[in-house]
């Protein structure tokens, strides 16, 4: 069982660079499934849930390859549906994007209920209203979905999607690529991520047309045929690094971003008189003097991202003043406000609200990661915290952050990830 020491107090400097962003990758690499040739993608972050879903088509019967560390080649030529492990789709949210690749390819999927963090309910009604409307008949029984085209192939449809959901777009923009006709998405999520599934499906032959905006159509191909793609950099890891800068105190240079996709995390943080300079790939923070409270609202993009509000909280908590933050987007996602309170945070939480009062500084504890993004925001409290901090059920956190460790430590941090064997283990040696 792992998990990590941390001795805070030690400012952080240098440089550290970005992995490709993993909500980005989650739903590229299923769409794959869809390609009949070779598909090059670069710059695939070394995570759990990507490594999953290369298994996962390698068992349906892709050859997966390996070229180095960050691009893999994919050929689906010889795929079949029926060779799906189930087993392995429970364990990550992403596996619902093999809905509408399934359905897309073979016209038939059965899938697993998605897994992932438990934070909140995470339903997929949106998901299963779009393959609906193309055509799909859809059934969840017993832990499964299935899903067939009685015609044979999807039919391009006007949707409204009743909420915005990143996974339902994603997931109807990778179904509708090989439907016959025009599909348009209304009331469309427009996260960046979106955009590059997009161009990625686009590179590959599909006509993909308003990705970013609230309306996007997508005019059906035949096929799609083989190419390289590389995945943009992760929003989400260049806020950590951010954010813990900006809690832990010194100078870090993140490097291969987007500036443009980290503007509602930079300015958030200037709020709080951290300075953030935009590079042409880079954002540099620095933070030196006392933090200052501010408010956070999250949204839909181009909002403030709900994945980057543990770890926002997490600054909050060492504010002078009281800070107001209210999650616009998942119920329930405050589980870990009990576990930053150990380390003598003064939050209040009340629905979708948490009213934050700004210690002066926060104290080592034994803590836990609740899902990836609690996870590191008490990664985040124990570099600025007095004192060690250990922090546990760390496979939520590798789930998403490529080496966060390394990465950590390259900038200062006394962090280290410690294996030790679970009481069972030990009972039998």
């Amino acid at each position: 069982m792992d998990k990590y020491v941390i001795h805070g107090g030690n400012p952080l400097h240098g440089e550290v660079e970005i992995s490709g962003a993993k909500n980005a990758a989650v739903a590229i690499i299923p769409a794959a499934l869809m390609v009949e040739g070779v598909c090059r993608i670069e710059n695939i972050p070394q995570i759990s849930d990507t490594d999953m879903l290369l298994t996962i088509l390698s068992e349906m019967g892709a050859k997966v390859r390996s070229i180095n560390q960050s691009t893999v080649e994919i050929d689906c030529s010889s795929v079949r549906r029926d060779g799906a492990p189930y087993e392995l789709m429970r364990k990550i949210r992403a596996s619902y994007y093999l809905i509408g690749a399934m359905l897309g390819r073979f016209g038939s999927a059965k899938t697993t209920m998605p897994g992932g963090c438990n934070f909140g309910v995470r339903p997929i009604d949106q998901h299963i209203k779009g393959m609906t409307a193309l055509g799909a008949q859809v059934a969840v029984k017993g832990g499964f979905v299935y899903a067939e085209v009685p015609e044979g192939h999807l039919t391009g449809a006007k949707i409204y999607l009743d909420k915005v959901s990143v996974g339902a777009t994603m997931n109807i923009m990778i179904a509708a690529a090989r439907a016959q006709g025009k599909t348009v998405i209304e009331n469309a999520a427009r996260e960046p991520h979106i955009v590059d599934l997009a161009n990625f499906l686009n590179s590959m032959g599909a006509d993909v047309r308003g990705a970013g905006t609230d309306t996007i159509k997508i005019y059906g191909v035949e096929t799609l045929h083989g190419g390289s793609y590389s995945i943009i950099p992760d929003q989400i890891e260049a806020g950590i690094y951010m954010a813990a800068c900006a809690a832990a105190g010194g100078e870090v240079t993140v490097r291969n971003v987007i500036p443009k996709h980290l503007d509602c995390i930079s300015a958030k943080l200037r709020e709080m008189g951290v300075e953030v300079e935009d590079g042409e790939d880079s954002v540099t923070v620095r933070r030196t003097g006392a933090l200052q409270r501010t408010n956070v609202n999250t949204q839909p993009y181009p909002g403030f991202p709900t994945d980057m509000q543990p770890q926002i909280s997490t600054v909050l908590c060492l504010a002078v003043g009281t800070s107001v933050v209210t999650e616009g987007v998942w119920d329930n996602r405050y589980k870990y406000m009990s576990e930053l309170k150990k380390m003598g945070a003064e939050v209040q939480v009340d629905g979708k609200t948490a009213v934050i009062e700004g210690v002066s500084f926060l104290t080592g504890a034994v803590v836990a990661a609740c899902d990836l993004r609690a996870g590191a925001a008490v990664v985040i409290a124990g570099l600025a915290a007095r004192g060690e901090t250990t922090v546990e059920d760390v496979v939520f956190i590798e789930r998403h952050y490529q080496d966060l460790v390394g990465k950590l430590r390259s900038l200062g941090a006394d962090i280290a990830c410690v294996t030790e064997p679970d009481e069972f283990s030990a009972a039998i040696v």
